[in-house]
């Protein structure tokens, strides 16, 4: 189980990629400094670019959670 409490979700169910990364890093720059973004995508070539984009971008990836099909990842900014 997470030992961190999102402050806001994305669900990017569904979506092919690329759309689950371009809609994290948009996403990111409303964020307040320290606080977590959770995505949540069943697109496979998330699990490369989502955190890959986060850590070029200067942003934290705290988990990479994966259930199946599913994965959740929490980032903060």
């Amino acid at each position: 189980m997470s030992n961190y409490t999102p402050d806001y979700r994305l669900d990017m169910m569904g979506e092919p990629c690329p759309y689950p990364a371009v809609a994290t890093l948009e996403a990111m720059p409303s964020l307040q400094p320290g606080e977590i973004l959770e995505v949540i995508s069943d697109c496979p070539q998330s699990i490369n670019n989502i955190p890959l984009d986060a850590k070029n971008h200067g942003y934290e990836v705290l988990e990479i959670q994966q259930d199946g099909p599913t994965i959740r990842y929490l980032i903060r900014k």
